[in-house]
């Protein structure tokens, strides 16, 4: 875990493995790659390659990414809301104008996460899975057949 992390928890002992961004590690045939995500809190997400050619980006809780990633095989990103449903849950008041400005600062919207798909080469990607996505803010059917019709990739759900 992250020193923040760990700090945060007060955990210590001989088994904890303090990683940090863009520092990568080894865990059997797989190279880790920490990178750093935009959150309100200390946060990373990570890149995993392994031996055999498989590349996977797991990035959630993030607000954007400012990397761009060569190579990707598997995408685990977090979708968290649309900005229209979000402004929807103001108006209704399920959601308060105080949370909205840590959504925004600390999560990615559907637009957003468009924007990172087609800033980076798709074309070796088996599957992108859609995470974190808003119960109130999100719309799942939605989300996942506007990312299929944009990237051409095969979308899924977190309880697919």
């Amino acid at each position: 875990m992250s020193r923040d992390t760990a700090e945060e928890l007060g955990a210590s002992g001989h088994c904890l493995h303090l990683i940090e961004a863009h520092k990568s590690f080894t865990i059997g045939t797989w190279q880790i790659y920490p990178v750093d995500a935009i959150h309100d809190v200390p946060c990373l997400g990570f890149l995993l390659a392994s031996n055999s050619g498989e590349k996977l980006l797991y990035l959630t809780d993030s607000a954007y990414s400012k990397y761009r990633f060569e190579g990707l095989t598997h995408v685990l990103i977090g979708a968290n809301y649309d900005a229209d449903l979000l402004n929807e849950s103001i108006a209704e008041g399920t959601v308060d104008r105080g949370e909205r400005h840590r959504l925004i600062h600390s999560h990615a919207s559907l637009q957003t996460v468009k924007e990172m798909l087609t800033a980076n080469n798709l074309s070796k990607v088996q599957g992108i899975w859609l995470l974190h996505l808003s119960s109130r803010n999100a719309d799942a059917a939605r989300f996942k057949k506007e990312i299929q019709e944009l990237t051409g990739k095969v979308v899924h759900l977190p309880d697919e």
